[in-house]
């Protein structure tokens, strides 16, 4: 297990946390709703407890922080810190900077879808390298650890009982409005985690096989299956090479095909998600 986050992992990380400040100060707090998260909870407690937004989202996250540090893990604990030091510090730079924020279309509708795309890709990012923005997303990935619940609806099981404090100090429409996002929110976060997560497995026959082998090998620098076939129709036998490519990848790979060998054939699926040594082995090769 990685101690130290690498230099991919930092500048996700400060992306994202910037993200999900930029839609919490931006879009969620002028909008006045309250979607399932820490932020939500925080915007409803600013009402009771005389301290600044940034102020309360640290002590809150630092509570939650040592719990997720003690029951999912050292790496998680460790980028999550991070993430729960940044984000008050943007939302401190925020109000220092842009102290008067209104509505950002002036429809709480609007606002609230805004809001959900924005720091649903935000959190899709940080849960890509085992982090999370902190606060509700620790409860979330505790769920997921310990009852494999998907990550999305986890942030939305969490979310709702947030949602539901919006009542004290919102109206009843605020806090319908506030369930059904929270709801939505969770529905997003899985397409942008599935869609950062998806693969796609080739399936080559050819001639040369072992021209499309070295490719993939030496220049894509993925590693391959070889599986002997033998055709139904012609009963010639063959090497069919298989492998799995991130999107860029196997675009490369199929215009390598068509202009080397455009007689070869090929079927291509969809994976969900890809576990085990396929990244680490991709550094070896390169």
């Amino acid at each position: 297990m990685k101690k130290k986050l690498n230099l991919r992992e930092s500048v996700i990380l400060v992306v994202g946390m910037f993200i999900v400040a930029v839609a919490v100060y931006y879009m969620m707090m002028p909008g006045g709703f309250v979607l399932g998260s820490l932020s939500g909870l925080v915007i409803v407690l600013v009402n009771f407890i005389p301290l600044p937004v940034s102020v309360l989202t640290f002590i809150i996250n630092g509570i939650l922080l040592v719990i997720g540090f003690l029951l999912i893990g050292k790496e998680f604990g460790g980028k999550t810190i991070v993430a729960s030091i940044l984000l008050p510090v943007y939302l401190a730079i925020f109000e220092k900077v842009t102290p008067d924020v209104t509505s950002l279309t002036g429809d709480v509708l609007t606002d609230m879808l805004c809001y959900m795309l924005t720091i649903c890709f935000g959190q899709a990012l940080l849960f890509g390298i085992n982090a999370s923005s902190g606060g509700l997303d620790i409860v979330a990935k505790l769920l997921n650890k310990y009852f494999y619940m998907e990550l999305g609806k986890a942030v939305m099981i969490a979310g709702f009982v947030t949602a539901a404090t919006s009542i004290l100090v919102y109206d009843r429409k605020t806090l319908v409005v506030s369930i059904l996002g929270t709801y939505l929110s969770g529905l997003v976060l899985d397409h942008f985690i599935d869609g950062f997560h998806t693969r796609k497995r080739v399936c080559i026959i050819t001639a040369d096989y072992q021209a499309v082998q070295d490719y993939i090998v030496k220049e894509l620098h993925r590693g391959v299956t070889l599986y002997s076939a033998y055709g139904g129709l012609n009963h010639e036998k063959k090497t069919e090479v298989v492998t799995i490519l991130e999107k860029n990848e196997y675009g490369k790979l199929l215009t390598y095909i068509h202009e080397n060998d455009p007689s070869a054939f090929l079927t291509v699926s969809t994976v969900g998600e890809v576990i085990g040594e396929w990244n680490r082995n991709r550094r070896k090769l390169i």
